[in-house]
């Protein structure tokens, strides 16, 4: 067995499944009321969600917080958080933004229905559940250990909307941030098991995205395959851009055979497939504003592959201004970030490394 650095805390006991349809129906069962008249005229929950952004919620509840939430939970748009820099762009595989937990009796019922509907907002309405089985397996349930924060005012200029937790963070920002998709980099993961996955990660909800890119692997000539294949990846937060300068690790996409490239572009689908429609156009478009997939490479590491079979665990796409990280070992975490400029910084401070226990 693989030796591995304890990064993730263990899972909560005494979870219990969250059905999100029943949750929705439960807290929507009419037109939601929240501040006085705030949410007056929206639509039951279920529907609200198919027809409205995520981004009308997160206005919706910002109007709804009390003068005493907004002092928890609400910041100005650069507001720094002492060694977390830039709390707004922070980013680390297991926190939380702020202290109060979604399903606390800090949030009124109506307020949590609200948050809920931004969640659903920002994901593909068909990988809704997938998420609810990875928030199960990870911390017991959505809700159970996940945190929020709103920047900036939401209606008036830059604003942005951030959840977090074990193996998640997403943002809901409206295209005010410029220049990077998400708003800011984002991390998604999932462990099926406490701690080590078995090989082929048998039940998580993201492996089919190493699994399509191995298959790449398996189409390369024998020197595209050596070339493609590293050592050790490099830390899994070192997300920064490299620029069109950089020395990208693996074997350039550019290279490939036509074949190649056509299934290259499949591993791209499955890898934006989890998230809103919006967000997916927004990564796509950054990427074909630096050169598009051509402009990229594909590296696999070695080291830390489970059972030893050869299907890597760990694996790398990263051009100028774009680096999608896949550390499946010893269960997944994904580190994103997708800008149109390769000049967008990362500030130490704003990006954490795995923690340790």
């Amino acid at each position: 067995m693989p030796k591995f650095i304890y990064d993730c805390s263990d899972r909560q006991d005494g979870r219990s499944l969250v059905n999100r349809r029943d949750l929705l129906v439960a807290a929507g069962a009419g037109a939601v009321a929240v501040a006085g008249g705030a949410l007056a005229g929206v639509a039951t929950a279920k529907e609200s969600v198919a027809t409205k952004p995520a981004e009308t919620f997160v206005k919706l509840l910002y109007e709804s917080l009390t003068e005493k939430q907004r002092q928890e939970m609400c910041f100005d748009w650069d507001h720094v958080s002492g060694n977390r820099g830039v709390l707004r762009t922070y980013i680390s595989n297991n926190w939380r933004i702020t202290n109060p937990g979604i399903k606390s009796s800090f949030y009124t019922p109506d307020q949590q229905t609200l948050i809920r509907q931004v969640f659903e907002g920002m994901l593909n309405p068909d990988w809704i559940d997938r998420f609810d089985k990875q928030l199960q397996d990870d911390m017991g349930g959505y809700g159970k250990a996940q945190s929020i924060a709103i920047f900036g005012k939401p209606g008036e200029g830059k604003f942005e909307f951030v959840l977090s937790g074990r193996h998640l963070t997403l943002r809901c920002d409206g295209n005010t941030t410029e220049h990077v998709a998400f708003g800011s980099p984002i991390v998604y993961g999932h462990s099926v098991t406490p701690y080590f996955e078995k090989p082929a990660h048998p039940g998580n909800v993201f492996w089919h995205q190493a699994k399509a890119a191995n298959e790449v692997y398996q189409m390369l000539d024998g020197e595209h395959r050596k070339q493609a294949l590293a050592p050790k990846a490099p830390d899994e937060a070192a997300i920064a851009f490299q620029g069109k300068k950089g020395k990208l690790p693996g074997v350039p996409i550019a290279a490939m055979s036509s074949d190649q490239k056509t299934a290259i572009q499949g591993v791209l689908q499955k890898l934006v497939e989890p998230f809103r429609k919006t967000d997916r156009d927004e990564v796509l478009a950054a990427l074909k504003s630096q050169g598009g997939l051509d402009e990229c490479s594909l590296c696999f590491y070695r080291k830390d592959d489970l059972g030893d079979d050869g299907i890597w665990d760990n694996w790398r796409i990263e051009g100028p201004a774009f680096v999608w990280h896949y550390r499946g070992a010893p269960h997944v975490h994904v580190w994103v970030n997708v800008a149109d400029d390769p000049s967008v910084k990362l500030n130490s401070k704003n990006l954490s490394g795995p923690l340790r226990q």
